[in-house]
């Protein structure tokens, strides 16, 4: 059954006469024909939600938090159709695709609570000389019309990430999702609707970054962008945005450090979870494992155990751990990368068979830190594994990288634990956790070429937001 992919513009929704096929990772099967949204269309959109504006900034907070509310509770309902969605778009196995609906659910629901926290503080006039008979005030107001331009990898979660937030904050909202996983995010737009959402102020729009995507971008309607993908991208963005607030998560090449007081087997199942969930596409998956000489051999023999395991195969199976990359040509890029290393004295230690777009997980040793599979952003399931000699080494290797997204540190040695929260520059340090663990309503976001800005409801709505400073002559 082919899903029948439309736009919403204007609070109707449409379709385009150019058209691009949308094909399951796993099999190649059409799903069904996307629309692209012409020039006309992508105006339409835009000034759609800036109509729209004033609609949203007068609603109560109360009455946002309820269309959020309602959301979560119809995401619950129509889960079962979120998740096919998401499994034949982006090929993620059935497991980890049920928790992401869960989440997103949930997701609104962080949203909703913090449409009701936002304010603003008394500024003590004063403390400054000559200001003894003022009072001040700030508050914060919606920035009008947020640009949210979403991955393929979460095609619900991290657009909740986005478009929920910015509900909250009582903005319009333009949504671009990834053009391989638009579904989920029409099937979201379906449900705020219902939810209550005025039409106009939600717009769905499909193409190309280079094209669409930048359309939005230069748009001077547009207030406030908020990007996931890549850091060249990320780069672009910024460069054409002008003086729009940006939001941008770019990714990384996720490390951590085992310690040889860590509990292994909590590192190995945690790790194995990090390293191969959604074929380890997953901006925080595990790329770097740093291992201390005297626990190296006892981890490594338990997680290539472990990653032999692991069932590789159709998504749409409750077993299956590890589903398809998002296309074939990813996977041959990733297959190339890994050839390239062990070209250059790297060693296989488990896996690396393709298969069309399935890659078994590959689990590397040997490696050198100029290695793309090492420096790099891989973006599939291969995980390297690096002994030491002791914490500091692993430290240093551990941040000596370009990203600084998220670390995971096992130890049981809590000097250990604070010298690395002191000594990594990254958005998130995680005790005795993978990198891979984010609860949505934390702040999260990189350091370096991993981004600017930060998610989760509260943090995101600071950034869909503007203070006003109000001040009176007594």
């Amino acid at each position: 059954m082919k899903f029948k992919y439309k736009m919403l513009i204007n609070g109707k929704w449409v379709s385009s006469r150019n058209v691009l096929e949308i094909r399951n990772p796993y099999n190649n099967e059409v799903i069904g024909a996307m629309p692209v949204a012409n020039p006309d269309q992508v105006n339409a959109a835009i000034q759609s939600a800036h109509d729209s504006r004033e609609i949203m900034a007068a609603m109560p907070a109360h009455q946002r938090a309820k269309i959020l509310e309602k959301t979560a509770a119809l995401i619950e309902q129509r889960k079962e159709e979120f998740i096919l969605a998401i499994i034949r778009e982006a090929g993620k196995a059935r497991k980890w695709t049920t928790i992401e609906v869960t989440r997103a659910a949930e997701n609104c629901i962080f949203a909703a609570e913090e449409a009701k926290r936002i304010h603003g503080e008394t500024v003590p006039m004063d403390a400054s000389v000559g200001s003894e008979n003022r009072f001040g005030v700030w508050v914060r107001e919606p920035v009008g019309v947020v640009a949210a331009i979403s991955p393929f990898n979460f095609p619900l979660n991290l657009v909740i990430h986005k478009v929920a937030p910015a509900i909250a904050a009582g903005n319009a909202v333009v949504l671009k999702p990834a053009s391989n996983t638009p579904g989920a995010s029409q099937l979201l737009g379906e449900v705020l609707l219902e939810a209550g959402l005025p039409p106009k102020a939600l717009n769905i729009i499909y193409g190309p970054g280079s094209t669409v995507g930048e359309m939005i971008v230069k748009d001077e309607r547009i207030a406030k962008i908020t990007f996931t993908g890549s850091p060249p991208v990320g780069r672009r963005i910024k460069a054409l945005s002008g003086l729009k607030k940006v939001t941008l998560e770019l990714g990384s090449n996720s490390g951590t450090v085992v310690d040889e007081s860590a509990d292994i087997d909590l590192a190995v199942s945690r790790c194995l979870m990090g390293s191969f969930s959604f074929s380890g596409q997953v901006c925080i998956s595990v790329q770097r494992i740093y291992l201390h000489e005297n626990i190296a051999d006892e981890f490594i023999a338990k997680f290539v155990k472990g990653t032999k395991n692991l069932v590789i195969g159709d998504p749409l199976e409750p077993d299956t751990d590890v589903g398809p990359m998002i296309s074939e040509d990813e996977a041959k890029r990733a297959e190339a990368w890994i050839d390239e290393a062990v070209a250059d004295g790297a060693k296989v230690l488990v896996g690396g068979k393709r298969k069309g777009s399935l890659l078994e997980p590959v689990v590397l040793g040997d490696v050198t830190p100029d290695m793309q599979v090492v420096c790099k952003e891989i973006f599939a399931p291969v995980v390297s594994l690096v002994k030491c000699k002791d914490f500091d080494q692993a430290l240093q290797m551990l941040d000596d990288s370009i990203y600084g997204l998220q670390a995971g540190i096992f130890t049981q040695n809590i000097s250990h634990a604070f010298q690395a929260i002191k000594r990594i520059n990254v958005g998130g340090v995680i005790i005795n956790d993978v990198p891979t663990y984010r609860a949505d309503q934390m702040p999260y976001g990189g350091n370096k070429e991993s981004g600017l800005g930060r998610e989760g409801a509260r943090f995101a709505i600071e950034e869909m937001t503007t203070l006003k400073m109000i001040c009176f002559n007594l």
